[in-house]
């Protein structure tokens, strides 16, 4: 008697949408480095559409452990810290420590935005940055010439 092995081909679709996400996870944000992970963070239009907000959630962070900084039409976002002071006074050597040391942010920006004038603030962990939007040129209608010496058909 010969054995039916069961074929399912949706399990194979989801192994392959598995492994997509975890190439896409690495390309827009998290770091090959050890220790750095992806802050919880939105990026939102405000309520007039005039500035994209970005707002990290920076729980254990102090304002001199995060640089911001603008590369190639991209928003970085960096935070590290050392081990604390009073980790060290305690004696204690981590094994495993899963709050992290730091984390790292790239965030594409449309090519309208005023790089020039983009503010950041921080407070009670969250960290919030606006970057402003210059007004995109509005549309021009054109119109059509008519070769000399044609009628128009009417």
């Amino acid at each position: 008697m010969a054995l039916m092995r069961y074929y399912d081909p949706f399990r194979e679709i989801e192994e392959m949408q598995s492994r997509l996400n975890n190439i896409f996870e690495e390309s827009i944000g998290q770091s090959n480095q050890p220790g750095l992970q992806t802050p919880v963070s939105d990026v939102y239009l405000d309520e007039k559409e005039e500035n994209i907000v970005v707002e990290a959630h920076l729980a254990g962070y102090e304002e001199d452990d995060i640089d911001i900084d603008i590369e190639n039409g991209a928003l970085n976002i960096r935070a590290e810290h050392s081990e604390k002071e009073s980790d060290k006074k305690k004696g204690r050597k981590y094994i495993v420590r899963e709050s992290s040391s730091g984390f790292y942010r790239r965030i594409g920006l449309p090519k309208n935005v005023e790089t020039e004038n983009i503010k950041a603030h921080f407070e009670d962990g969250v960290l919030r940055v606006e970057v402003p939007m210059k007004d995109l040129p509005k549309p021009k209608k054109i119109a059509i010439e008519k070769p000399k010496g044609k009628k128009s058909k009417a």
